[in-house]
């Protein structure tokens, strides 16, 4: 029997369908009236570790991970406009690592009254910081995995891009709590908008960037996120073609995140991912061919910063960083020097300009570490030319030290370690940098014989909390002294993660607390208060930028 009922056709069906066809699609069902579970149906002790009586008049945030409460709360409140959200991904609260799978709806006509279905989910892959954004590594990681995952299933993708005016002026006039509980609500804003409310990525203080679903219907994505910060919001996107390889829609994701990053939303922003890599693509082009004279006429300088041995409080050795004429970000000019085959040019000149250095310091104290990208330590050129370098410059010799990057992967990790012993074999130490940021990290420990492993900043701010990540760091120390490969602990900026990272046996340390890159090497000052963020914004940390 059919009745037409204020613009809606309602169909007379037994209630026990209807409950049957919900149940096909999830394994509980929730109802939320005014933030608390009044109804809970289906497997609730096997999905969320407690029975439906105990569910029911529950606060509905307070079910999940206080990390993930932020999400909960933009995704409720954007219910109010009776749009479906989700499926999305979060950690329920609790000892135990559960996580689970969300879907909500507020029904018209139900008072405001929003249904949730539940299901047992995997946890999401790794690489969450501590409010559930990636990284810019791991969040082009999931992307390639979600674009050939659209390819089979037909999922359509969109990349949104996200500027908030002011925000970084609006830090700075809060307290530290004030400033981190914005950027928890903030995080949990951006990541609502996206695929599963876990891939979203800060691209600096005020831009960022998600992967979503396609939305169909006029959607004010910006006025939502205005909600969490008051500010003035712009709200891009572009979609993702999804007949494109996903290589190749990788590398266009790529060269758009750098455009947004550099220039932001223009006043005609691209209208597909195809025409934000052809922009971005010709204004690289330019860059890279300046990089290219930069590197070829040797315009750029070296800044140094103090590695310190924790024993002795004194400077072991320098680490040299690249700095360029045209003060761009040292990072991205590396990474493009890589894109275009620029890199193994700019580690020789690099190398080339640190042994001058050696050389022209007549104490014969001071000991240089430069950098070598992944690509160029495979290459035999690169040996060949440090061996004739040290021939006729023999000061320098055993004064250099390599510190191998993962910004590009070493994919012949054989003729890597051979290359490796031949740079020890000429008294060079050869060091693993940012260990921990890439995938590989293990791989190469276990295949290169090094010297030093230095272990990545993210991981050594962690240890004053005595987190996870400061268990693996303690677990990495004593395999290395196993192994009997000295340590280095870099980002510390406070006399407590140096007096933890000490206690953990870690034998050398580098950051702000022991002095920023100078233009010329200089002794390690013994810190006695950690550095502002004023002070730490005025200059730029470890590895090449």
């Amino acid at each position: 029997m059919l009745a037409l009922l204020r613009g809606y056709i309602v169909l007379s069906i037994d209630p026990r369908r209807l409950l049957g066809l919900a149940f096909a699609s999830a394994d509980l069902l929730l109802e939320l009236d005014k933030g608390r579970v009044v109804l809970a149906l289906g497997a609730a002790q096997r999905i969320m570790g407690q029975d439906e009586r105990t569910l029911t008049g529950r606060v509905w945030r307070d079910l999940f991970t206080a990390a993930d409460r932020p999400l909960i709360d933009s995704v409720t409140e954007a219910l109010k406009d009776g749009r479906r959200r989700g499926p999305l991904t979060v950690r329920l609260a609790g000892e135990a690592e559960r996580h689970v799978g969300l879907t909500l709806r507020a029904l018209p006509e139900n008072g405001g009254r929003v249904s949730v279905s539940v299901n047992a989910a995997p946890a999401p892959a790794g690489g969450l910081d501590a409010t559930g954004l990636r990284s810019r590594e791991n969040f082009e990681d999931i992307a390639r995995g979600l674009f050939e995952a659209a390819q089979v299933t037909g999922l359509e993708l969109e990349l949104a891009m996200v500027d908030f005016a002011g925000l970084e002026c609006l830090r700075e006039q809060l307290s530290p709590r004030e400033a981190h509980a914005l950027e928890v609500k903030l995080a949990g804003a951006v990541r609502a908008e996206s695929h599963a409310g876990g891939l979203a990525t800060r691209l600096s203080t005020e831009r960022f960037a998600l992967v979503r679903t396609k939305v169909d219907e006029n959607d004010d994505m910006a006025q939502r996120l205005k909600l969490a910060t008051s500010l003035e919001t712009s709200a891009h996107v572009v979609p993702l073609d999804g007949a494109v390889a996903p290589s190749r829609g990788l590398k266009a994701l790529r060269y758009a995140l750098d455009d947004f990053l550099r220039e932001g939303l223009k006043e005609t922003p691209p209208q597909t991912l195809s025409e934000a890599m052809n922009r971005s693509v010709k204004r690289t082009l330019v860059r890279a061919g300046a990089l290219g004279v930069a590197v070829s006429q040797r315009r750029f300088t070296l800044a140094y910063q103090p590695v310190v041995d924790l024993k002795t409080g004194v400077a072991h050795h320098h680490e040299a960083l690249v700095r360029f004429e045209d003060g761009g970000s040292p990072f991205a000019l590396i990474r493009m020097a890589e894109e275009f085959d620029l890199i193994e040019e700019l580690d020789h000149a690099i190398a080339e300009t640190a042994v001058k250095r050696l050389v022209a310091d007549r104490s014969g104290e001071v000991r240089l570490a430069v950098n070598v990208s992944g690509r160029t330590i495979v290459n035999e050129t690169f040996v060949e030319h440090i061996d004739r370098l040290l021939a006729r410059n023999a000061p320098a010799r055993n004064r250099l030290i390599f510190e191998i990057t993962e910004t590009s992967a070493i994919d012949d990790l054989p003729r890597a370690n051979r290359h490796i012993q031949a740079l020890r074999g000429m008294g060079s130490m050869v060091c693993l940098d940012d260990f921990g940021a890439g995938a590989s990290s293990f791989a190469y420990l276990q295949e290169l014989s090094l010297d030093i492993v230095k272990i990545d900043g993210r991981y050594v701010r962690e240890l004053a909390g005595n987190g996870r990540d400061g268990a693996m760091v303690r677990r990495l120390v004593e395999l290395c002294r196993d192994l009997k490969i000295r340590t280095v602990a870099e980002m510390v900026e406070t006399p407590e993660v140096e007096d933890v990272v000490r206690k953990a046996g870690v034998d050398f340390a580098q950051g702000w607390l022991f002095g920023k890159p100078a233009d010329q090497p200089q002794p390690a000052p013994k810190a006695s208060a950690p550095v502002t963020p004023a002070a730490r914004r005025a200059g730029v940390s470890e590895g090449w930028g």
